[in-house]
């Protein structure tokens, strides 16, 4: 079931996830830390009034000197009275100067005696008095507990001004690509099993982190070659170290080979062996030097791929999620809403994936999703029945619908990248995408399969389910009042913002409860405790964090490559007709998507052909639906299919499918072929369909 646990791999994976569950906490924390500093600050006004004006710094001493106001007042001098009839224009009717200034004194004796006229020495006296009076006010009121909860508030108004996103994802990114180096899990079109294949897939990792090390080190002496100051200039040596140490560890592998590997390997099978990010960093990086001479250019893409910290934090987080939830009962508790009704397999496969939608678009994209919950997936439904090429197929499909849902990420990060559209416009079409694609997939799975629509009785499926039911209340009732604690308490409602970092909170409380629970209940089976099976989780989450986010980056620079090569020059800026431009971009969009993971492809598509679809007539909206769409398409068809790949990863041998004497080319192919016919009608129905019907 899924990947080994590495947890007894060795110190290496171990120290990593220590230091990575560290990092992840400190997000969790700085992600809400200007939340609980509005709250405390709200709080401390109710509990001592005047907090927030008054006590949240140390009360200033008044400038005012008391005693020296005091002796003023004891040598003041009354104003003197003007004649009569005065004859200055600018006297008022008691003779007094109103431009005359009230502290200064008689230099010669001619208008009065010497001293501070005593309306003003007054004013003075009582001004600094109240100065002082609310100065000591303030000191009586910073008692011990003041000063505690001030302690405690200005520890989170401090760690929400640091700006620290870039570089905590640097460290994820760099602990990811450790662990995932260590225990050789990046991403490939099929592990290594021979020798020869383990020193290729070594070897061209060594290869494109010695590259990015000579690309990260020469960005960090362009910086501090600048005469002005650069913001995060360390940040480039900070990954030229990180480079370097993974470099260290393929060497470290290139010398001591795993055991089990068989002797040989064909050439054409090892090719298959390179990590898909290496492929990428290699071209990119044999571009840049040997094209360009720019031996920095790697690295400024990389600088490119972390703009936007948020979003790649997010997907470690996402990841994470999905590790904790892996360690929970709820997806078996889940299905057991449906194992009474016996369903045939093909509509517990349409079921499973409508209703992986949701946690889908609350994963960010569908191959975190895959990572997060395939293996769970993959065995429910060999369990319900279906042939390992079943179960493959919605495994690999199960996050392809809910990308276009609220609160996807790569929709944030399409409007994030693009003025032309909106969140907000884009999950609203996206609903109607998702339900002509859930249509789709049932019509196909009709017709191939035929199934029969025959379920168990109602009688004897319905208390079944109404029981399992009732075993997710209490979880229920956890995720309402932690998603009500956040919305009110802190003010920071469920959405594509704040989900990243509400969700892991809400899986390791469900394992608290579990936890707790079970220990109630002497005969029930010991289960890891909660620190165990949350150290396990991101043991776990680091390999996946590593493979996924060295693909983005790869991915990041490889499109560059592509921006500045001119290629997408080739096609014309003006087509002259929208069905012809869409036909066009719908082959772009789908090869990218078999290359391409969705993050880079969506920056990649932003910067180069966006702009093509809007000059020849095409609404941006329903541009995005198509890329959206094509891409789901591009993650499920060969020689690639991202998704394919990584459900072999998290579900590991029991994935293999071994071909029969005598099975027909559709059988061979089920996993793959499904999929695509179901993506491929939705995308044409999704491209073509508005331009027809506008």
């Amino acid at each position: 079931m899924g990947v080994p646990d590495p947890a007894e791999r060795g110190l290496v994976p171990r120290v990593v996830a220590v230091a990575l569950l560290a990092v992840l906490a400190l997000i969790l924390l700085q992600q809400t830390a200007d939340k609980i500093d509005a709250q405390m600050v709200k709080a401390g006004d109710a509990i001592w009034s005047g907090y927030a004006l008054d006590l949240r710094e140390d009360p200033q001493a008044p400038a005012c000197d008391l005693d020296a106001a005091q002796a003023k007042l004891k040598t003041c001098v009354q104003p003197s009275a003007a004649p009569s009839g005065s004859d200055d224009p600018f006297g008022d009717a008691d003779g007094d100067d109103p431009f005359a200034d009230p502290f200064a004194t008689a230099g010669d004796g001619a208008t009065g005696p010497a001293g501070v006229p005593c309306p003003a020495a007054k004013a003075l006296v009582t001004q600094c008095t109240a100065q002082h009076a609310a100065y000591e006010d303030a000191l009586s009121r910073l008692t011990p507990a003041v000063l505690a909860w001030r302690f405690v508030e200005h520890i989170f108004r401090d760690l929400a001004k640091l700006a620290l996103g870039l570089h905590l994802l640097s460290i994820v990114l760099l602990l990811g690509g450790i662990q995932a180096t260590f225990l050789r899990t990046h991403i490939a079109l099929k592990p290594a099993r021979t020798i020869g294949e383990h020193r290729l897939s070594q070897a061209s990792q060594l290869v494109a982190h010695l590259l990015m090390t000579a690309s990260a080190y020469a960005d960090w002496q362009v910086k501090i070659g600048l005469q002005m100051t650069v913001e995060n200039a360390g940040i480039p040596l900070l990954w030229a170290v990180g480079f370097a140490c993974l470099a260290a560890i393929n060497l470290w592998h290139l010398l001591r080979p795993p055991p089990g590997l068989r002797p040989g390997g064909r050439i054409a099978a090892m090719l298959l062996v390179v990590p898909l990010y290496a492929w990428m960093m290699i071209l990119a990086g044999g571009w840049f030097l040997l094209v360009e001479h720019h031996s920095s250019g790697q690295a400024i893409y990389l600088h490119k791929f972390a703009q936007i910290p948020s979003v790649y934090l997010a997907v470690a987080l996402y990841v994470w999620t999905g590790m904790l939830l892996e360690r929970t009962s709820l997806a078996s508790r889940a299905f057991d809403l449906l194992r009474p009704w016996r369903l045939p397999v093909p509509l517990m496969a349409f079921v499973v994936v409508i209703a992986a939608a949701l946690p889908t678009a609350y994963s960010g994209a569908s191959g975190i999703f895959v990572i997060a919950a395939g293996a769970l997936i993959f065995d429910e439904l060999r369990q319900a029945g279906a042939t390992p090429k079943q179960a493959r197929l919605v495994t690999a499909m199960s996050g392809s619908l809910g990308v276009v849902l609220r609160p996807c990420l790569v929709v944030v990060l399409i409007a994030s990248l693009n003025k032309e559209v909106t969140t907000d416009q884009l999950y609203h079409s996206g609903l109607s995408v998702f339900a002509l694609t859930a249509l789709v997939y049932l019509l196909v799975l009709v017709v191939i399969y035929r199934p029969k629509f025959t379920v168990a009785p109602v009688s004897e499926a319905l208390p079944a389910t109404l029981a399992a039911a009732r075993r997710l209340v209490s979880p229920l009732l956890i995720a309402v009042a932690l998603i009500a604690f956040y919305a009110y308490g802190l003010n920071a409602p469920l959405n594509e913002r704040s989900a990243p970092w509400i969700l892991p909170v809400l899986l390791i409380l469900v394992l608290a409860w579990e936890r707790w629970k079970t220990h109630r209940q002497p005969q029930a089976p010991k289960l890891p405790s909660v620190p165990a099976s949350v150290f396990r989780a991101t043991l776990v989450t680091g390999q996946h964090v590593g493979a996924l986010l060295f693909l983005m980056a790869a991915t990041v620079a490889l499109g560059g490559v592509v921006e500045r090569s001119e290629l997408m020059a080739l096609v014309p800026v003006t087509i002259g007709s929208p069905l012809l431009t869409m036909g066009i971009l719908v082959v772009i969009m789908v090869l990218i998507g078999m290359t391409m993971d969705p993050m880079g492809a969506v920056i990649l598509v932003s910067v180069t052909v966006a702009d093509i679809a809007y000059r020849n007539g095409i609404d941006p909206v329903h541009f995005w639906m198509m890329v959206l769409v094509a891409f789901e398409l591009g993650y499920l068809t060969p020689p690639v299919a991202l998704n394919q790949l990584l459900t072999r990863q998290v579900v590991g041998d029991a994935a293999d499918i071994v071909a029969r004497p005598g099975e027909g080319f559709f059988s061979r192919h089920e996993h793959i072929i499904v999929p695509m016919v179901v993506m491929g009608i939705s995308l044409l129905l999704v491209a073509f369909v508005p331009l027809f019907w506008g």
